[in-house]
This record gives structure tokens, C-alpha cells and sequence, in this order.
């Protein structure tokens, strides 16, 4: 007996230490002790919690539960239960986690957008993002029968090319940046120098990916400039005074660029 009391006083863990140990706070390990998760070997005359190894093992099994996202019942019951059925349990935790991944991929998309139409429009407002609350709650399998109809499916495939509001790959954040830019330039003249540079780079960008591909440009070009179609293909809503700015900033840049190639006898 007397063996016993110096080994639990060898592990003897006052509350302050363990939380030390284990970063724990010494609230939490008090809660604990008041649900029946982790009960102290023993308290001092003062009530003061005291703690042994065997403890500190099971408050380590609890650390690990909650990394893997188990709620306080559920380790509970795992702990407490010789018969649990880890398999299913882990299963069940592991769909959980995807359904989760994918709520938080599409909570970073939405939040991607509203971010990029700031960029685009100089500021957010509820306007804005009315119209993206109206994209985000589009049928996919709408959306996917009208892009089917409206191009081949050579086209199609082509479309995944197209810069993206909702995307952070560089190439479509410098399409978001560009038509930022544009649209504060719109007090400006259409063939001024800064809408002219923006026009220009764009025109490279379209060439790198759609560089004799002028029928596909064009159908999409058309559609862009109808709000209804435009909504239906799913593309971010561009007000018509930019998109006729845009286009006639192109037409100067074309008319400019012919005229140019004519002189140093350039075929067109």
C-alpha cells in the first residue's frame, strides 16, 4: 500500500502543470472535469485537481480526436467504449471533412468574386453583388446546355480558357485588372494612349490563347454584349456603357493597327 502512494506521488500532476504540459488551459481541463471527459486521479485537500499519467494519456487521445474534428461526445464515447466501431466512425468523420472541403472551396469562390468585382467596379455594392447571387444560383446543367448550343464542341473546350471572376490564377486576375483599369479610363477618350496601352494588352492576351480563332472570339463577343445571353452563358455582368467603350476603344486600336501594317506594306 505504501508502495501505491509513492508511485501515484512520483505522477502526481498538480492542474497548473498539466495545462503546461500540453497546452491545455486550466479552464478547459476544469470543464473537462465537470462533463466526465477527463477526471483527475486526485484532489488535494485544498480541491485543488490533481493528475497522473494515466491522464495525461487520455488527455492526449482527446487532443488527437479533436485534430481529427470528433466532437467532445463523440470522443467520449469512443473513449469510454470497448466495442467502438472505428472504421465506421473514421468513415463517417472523413466524409464529413470532404463535404466540408467543398463548402469552404465554394465560400472561397464566392468570396474570389466579390473581391474581383471590387477590382472592376472601383468599389462593391449591393447591386453587384445581387447580379453575383444571381450567377452563383444558376442551374450548372443550364448553363452547360447553353454554352452546348450556342458552340461547337471544339469551342466548348476552349471556353475553360476564358479568365474566370472566381478563379486566383494569374492570368485571369490580369484580365480582372485590366477591365478594372479600363473602366476608370472611360471619362476618357476611347483612342487616348492609357485606354489604347490597355486595348493593346488585352489584344496580346486574346492571341495567346485564341490566336486564329476569330469566328469563336466574335460569336463570344456578341454574346457578351447581350445581358440575357451573357446571364445565361454565366459570365460576370459587364455594364453595356463599358462593353460599347471597350469596343470601340478596339476598333480604334484595329483601324490603327491595319493602317500601320498597310504603310510598311504588311499583309492584314
Amino acid at each position: 500500500m505504501n508502495g501505491r502512494k509513492q508511485v501515484l506521488k512520483l505522477n502526481s500532476i498538480p492542474i497548473q502543470e498539466l495545462s503546461k504540459q500540453t497546452g491545455i488551459t486550466v479552464r478547459t481541463l476544469r470543464y473537462y472535469d465537470q462533463i466526465g471527459l477527463l477526471i483527475p486521479a486526485s484532489k488535494t485537500p485544498g480541491k485543488h485537481r490533481i493528475y497522473s499519467d494515466v491522464e495525461l494519456r487520455k488527455l492526449q487521445q482527446i487532443q488527437f480526436l479533436k485534430k481529427l474534428g470528433f466532437s467532445l461526445q463523440e470522443i467520449s464515447d469512443m473513449i469510454s467504449s470497448r466495442e467502438w466501431n472505428w472504421s465506421t466512425s473514421l468513415m463517417n468523420q472523413l466524409d464529413f471533412v470532404h463535404k466540408e472541403q467543398r463548402k469552404l472551396s465554394q465560400m472561397e469562390s464566392a468570396l474570389r468574386a466579390v473581391l474581383h468585382s471590387i477590382v472592376v467596379e472601383g468599389e462593391t455594392s449591393w447591386a453587384v453583388i445581387q447580379k453575383l447571387i444571381q450567377l452563383s444560383g444558376q442551374d450548372p446543367s443550364l448553363k452547360q446546355s447553353f454554352r452546348n448550343q450556342m458552340f461547337d464542341e471544339r469551342e466548348v473546350e476552349m471556353l475553360s480558357l476564358l479568365p474566370n471572376m472566381n478563379s486566383a490564377d494569374p492570368d485571369s486576375l490580369e484580365w480582372i485588372a485590366l477591365l478594372g483599369q479600363l473602366k476608370r479610363l472611360m471619362e476618357n477618350s476611347p483612342d487616348s494612349p492609357d485606354v489604347q496601352r490597355i486595348v493593346r494588352r488585352m489584344d496580346e492576351k486574346r492571341l495567346e490563347h485564341f490566336e486564329e480563332e476569330d469566328s469563336f472570339v466574335d460569336k463570344l463577343w456578341e454574346i457578351r454584349k447581350s445581358p440575357d445571353q451573357s446571364e445565361q452563358m454565366g459570365l460576370y455582368p459587364i455594364e453595356q456603357e463599358l462593353l460599347e467603350f471597350m469596343e470601340l476603344a478596339f476598333h480604334i486600336y484595329v483601324t490603327r493597327r491595319e493602317e500601320q501594317q498597310t504603310e510598311r506594306g504588311e499583309p492584314s
